[in-house]
């Protein structure tokens, strides 16, 4: 039996998510703006008086007559607003997930729509538990930007209305699998969320230093080596992905692999990634070119996500379940 009552309330909840996380990202682009836009006139400050200093016979120090807060950093007021308003949208996913839940008395893993509820909510909780621990102000925006139109797109063409799993979908490997599936994604998200960040500033470094707001964003070295780190905690997670559903598929259909177009596509997701951290390992690979991989990779999820699920026919296609 389905509560309708507590599924409306989910559906308001995913709304309100939506609207706070689109003034969030709002609110993160100012931010990467008033930064940027600080750091490079410091920058240029700077060169301006280490050029008179070169010229004075090298008394370049900053004198008294500098504008009071010249060598302060610029203000956070603006990136501190967008992560409070993601706090609170990351609250109202979660809250609408678990309604939806509720509604159903189940996980809410039977559908696109759910799995992109679940999807969504993982990536806020990890971009809000990292950002307690370290200043990530500058990441908001790029990942914001995706869960907003994963969200976006979930109400808009991929919703389901709260009804009760499919015979062949109550099943435990359900719950496992999927989670895993959903939790990878939300990482992977994040990685291309840094691996294009990662991109734009290096681009920038190699045409003589960034400008603007990509100013605000941290070194190329630096968003490298975050986007390398969170594919390698994601990988693993996306092989225990493709394991459980193998063994999921031969409860299910007496088989643990049949080429259906979506085990087909998870397995070239897997391929892509492998592909991604043997070649950041290996000598012969830039790591710009290395991060070419990885971005093609999450391509690789969205057409799993989008065109196999909607265009092709398989046994993962009853429900719109999406793993």
């Amino acid at each position: 039996m389905t509560n309708t009552t507590l599924a409306q309330a989910s559906d308001y909840l995913i709304w309100g998510a939506i609207v706070v996380l689109a003034l969030a990202l709002l609110a993160f682009s100012v931010h990467l703006a008033v930064t940027g836009a600080a750091r490079e006139r410091r920058a240029d400050r700077t060169r301006a008086v280490e050029m008179a200093g070169v010229g004075a016979g090298g008394a370049g120090a900053p004198s008294a007559d500098d504008p009071p807060g010249a060598h302060l950093t610029p203000s956070r007021r603006w990136g501190v607003v967008g992560l409070q308003l993601t706090w609170l949208g990351t609250l109202a996913v979660v809250a609408g997930t678990v309604l939806r839940s509720m509604s159903v008395a189940r996980a809410p893993l039977g559908n696109m729509y759910e799995f992109a509820l679940v999807t969504a909510a993982f990536a806020l909780v990890v971009y809000s538990v990292w950002s307690l621990r370290q200043d990530r102000l500058w990441l908001g925006a790029f990942v914001v930007l995706p869960v907003v139109v994963i969200l976006g797109a979930a109400r808009l063409w991929w919703y389901t209305e709260a009804s009760q799993l499919m015979p062949a979908l109550d099943n435990i490997w359900l719950v496992i699998h999927v989670t895993i599936a959903t939790l990878s994604i939300a990482l992977f998200t994040i990685g291309a969320a840094l691996a294009v960040a990662y991109l734009l500033r290096d681009r920038a470094e190699r045409k003589g230093g960034a400008r603007g707001w990509l100013a605000a964003l941290p070194t190329a070295q630096t968003l490298e080596r975050l986007t390398y780190g969170i594919h390698v905690f994601a990988f693993p997670l996306w092989t225990f992905a493709l394991v459980s559903g193998a063994i999921w598929a031969e409860q299910a259909w007496g088989r643990y692999w049949g080429w259906d177009p979506k085990e087909v596509w998870t397995f070239v997701i897997w391929v892509v990634y492998a592909a991604y951290l043997h070649a950041r390992a290996t000598s012969g690979w830039t790591t710009r070119r290395a991060t070419w991989v990885a971005v093609v990779g999450f391509g690789c999820i969205i057409i799993n996500y989008t065109v196999v699920n909607l265009l092709m026919t398989g046994l993962h296609s009853y429900s719109g379940v999406s793993s």
